[in-house]
């Protein structure tokens, strides 16, 4: 028995997408289990579908409860926690449903209940869908609203998406971009900036050098395009730089991801959502991973949808699924040595 391995927790995701088919490749990856102790969270019958659409078997260990997790004596194999949240007459195929949203704020709130208690490190998520969460109950413009109201945080927090060695963090998400201009502050900047600073050290990397976005064309040309590179973002460099933190920019959007990607930078602070999201999902949209940063533990999961168009085929890509898994798991660790 290995107490020290980070207990990550995983979910099935949006009932009526590719989520169940990811989880059943995920635990089907060799060495899957050697660095976590791993639990998952799920309707029994929606977990067999998962299995049986991606052609696979997995062997678990059915628990109780997630207390009982992290002491169990065989870890080599992931623990199944039963829940029951949806029936399957409820869940229409591909599409978007009030009771599939339900039912995933539902065992993704029993994850946060048990990383409260203690019980859990890690969260691993699969996709979800916004419109069906909605339909469903939460009450929030995205699930990272809800997780930080759930965990009480009261600090900055803001997604992160990575892709490989590069992250990226954004000053404001899932706002009209008609608003955009109005969520860029100096103290934003900042806090993003620190935030995956301290984030990407978490994960492992202990001194990653960031940059910082402009916001307007051309970094706004001397004010010609806009002051807002002048008035604020310069300014959260300049405070940056001054408290130690290697950091620079800002540079225009359209070439900040050249420099990030000869390794000049391992992350980049955009100021909204598309300004970062277009290039990273380019770059590598089978591989992407979403982490919720700024929240008291780490919750991450892959950075594209549920899929509905593919759901139910046996086509769905774990790559991304994959990479959200390991770094739930080394934040994880890394969270659990620091509490030692």
């Amino acid at each position: 028995m290995n107490t020290f391995k980070p207990v990550v927790a995983l979910t099935l995701g949006d009932a009526a997408g590719i989520g169940p088919e990811l989880i059943a490749r995920l635990l089907s990856q060799p060495g899957v289990n050697e660095n976590a102790n791993i639990v998952l969270l799920g309707d029994p019958w929606l977990w067999e579908q998962g299995q049986a659409t991606a052609g696979l078997s997995v062997t678990t260990q059915p628990t109780e409860s997630l207390a009982a997790v992290r002491t169990r004596a065989e870890q080599s194999q992931p623990a199944f926690l039963a829940v029951d949240t949806i029936r399957p007459d409820q869940v229409l195929p591909s599409q978007a449903q009030a009771a599939c949203g339900n039912a995933v704020l539902k065992v993704l709130n029993l994850c946060m209940d048990g990383a409260q208690r203690g019980e859990v490190d890690a969260i691993c998520f699969a996709p979800l869908n916004k419109q069906a969460m909605k339909l469903g109950d939460l009450k929030h413009e995205d699930e990272l609203h809800h997780f930080a109201e759930y965990l009480g945080v009261t600090g900055y927090f803001c997604e992160f998406n990575t892709l490989g060695d590069l992250w990226t963090a954004r000053v404001s998400s899932h706002i009209p971009l008609k608003d955009a201009a109005s969520f860029l502050t100096q103290e934003r900047i900042v806090a993003a900036t620190r935030l995956i600073y301290q984030s990407l050290q978490a994960s492992g990397n202990a001194n990653p050098k960031v940059a910082v976005a402009a916001f307007n064309p051309h970094g706004g040309d001397g004010g010609v395009c806009g002051r807002e590179e002048i008035d604020i973002i310069e300014p959260a460099v300049r405070e940056l730089r001054a408290s130690g933190l290697p950091v620079d920019g800002p540079f225009p959007a359209d070439t900040i991801f050249l420099k990030a990607q000869d390794g000049q930078y391992q992350a980049i602070v955009t100021m909204y959502h598309d300004q970062g999201q277009i290039a990273i999902k380019l770059m590598g949209f089978s591989k992407g991973v979403t982490v919720q940063g700024g929240l008291p533990i780490p919750i991450t999961t892959p950075a594209h949808g549920t899929a509905y168009d593919i759901a139910g085929q046996g086509l769905a890509n774990v790559n991304a699924t994959l990479n959200a898994f390991q770094i739930a798991q080394r934040m994880g660790a890394a969270r659990l040595a620091a509490a030692a």
